[in-house]
């Protein structure tokens, strides 16, 4: 079993975070269900470097005439479109120990984000259109500690940092950065079962924001819940499903979302996924995975259908 999870991608065993228009802007740090990772508990004992390149793809709208706090106005019928792409490394600390092992990493995204909304303000409507591609909020975790229950249950323990790198216009649609510090800390688990072939994995995090202080608009703390189970085959194949609930756990405050009731949402998401994994000659190991995801019990926030794509290697 120690050597079947030696073999494991390093990154993969990391929580992978999509940050996407804070929850100001109908949506959260995170989509709903893109979140789950394979052995999110599990931090592999042999050290070294790991690359992951991933693809989120997601359309939502907030359907009727709901207004929706972004950029400093209040817009009706917000419709997004986006598209992001991230690198991240990670570094497996070199540790003796059996029982812990430790490991580091940082994510740098890229977004292509299209945005259509109705905005009021005053007396006055009219439609906004807005488009932007660029560098979003870069994030990483200082420290990932991974504690081995057993050969077949871990948990790991972590910190993740959202920077705000990307840039902000007040009044700008589409902004390719939320203008916040968000601190995720973030406990995962993973159980394996029949031989190390079936997997269970959840991932719980609370994302905290700091305020906006261009539109005073301090974002209340997000729960999430993320879970997969996976079934592998002898020859890398691998089947399963994948979920995620979304819970503002407070309210949002600020001169625009009081007149909404605090603008507090949730959102469940489930979906299939496939995975793929070989190791080759080189000795790395390859994995590509795919998931798609209906959102269900979208309440303001962004309502769509997330499908996430990662390619994995381990050096």
């Amino acid at each position: 079993m120690v050597n079947y999870l030696r073999g494991i991608l390093i990154l993969i065993s990391f929580t992978t975070h999509y940050p996407c228009q804070a929850t100001e802007g109908g949506l959260g740090r995170a989509v709903t269900g893109a979140q789950g990772t394979f052995y999110a508990g599990l931090v592999p004992p042999d050290p070294g470097f790991s690359a992951q390149l991933s693809y989120l793809g997601f359309n939502g709208e907030i359907r009727g005439k709901r207004e929706v706090p972004i950029a400093g106005d209040l817009a009706v019928g917000l419709d997004t479109s986006l598209d992001i792409v991230s690198l991240t490394g990670s570094y497996i600390w070199d540790t003796d120990s059996t029982t812990w092992n430790f490991a580091s990493m940082i994510t740098v995204p890229y977004i292509s984000l299209d945005a259509r909304t109705t905005l009021e303000i005053g007396p006055f409507t009219g439609v906004n259109r807005d488009h932007t591609r660029d560098l979003f909020d870069i994030y990483f975790a200082p420290v990932i500690a991974g504690l081995h229950l057993s050969e077949v249950n871990h948990v790991s323990l972590s910190v993740y940092i959202y920077a705000p790198t990307g840039d902000y216009t007040l009044g700008r649609l589409a902004n390719p950065g939320l203008n916040t510090w968000t601190v995720s800390p973030t406990v995962g688990y993973t159980q394996l079962m029949q031989g190390g072939s079936l997997e269970w994995s959840t991932l719980t995090a609370v994302d905290f924001y700091t305020e906006n202080e261009d539109t005073k608009i301090q974002n209340g703390a997000v729960l999430r819940l993320d879970s997969i189970l996976v079934k592998r085959c002898a020859n890398g194949l691998g089947y399963g499903v994948a979920g995620g609930w979304i819970n503002q756990l407070e309210n949002d405050e600020g001169p625009l979302v009081d007149r909404l009731d605090g603008f507090r949402g949730r959102a469940l998401a489930l979906g299939p996924l496939i995975t793929y994994s070989r190791k080759m000659q080189s000795q790395q190991q390859v994995t590509v995975s795919a998931r798609w995801m209906k959102e269900l019990n979208v309440r303001r926030r962004l309502e769509g259908d997330p499908l996430l794509l990662t390619f994995s290697v381990t050096f």
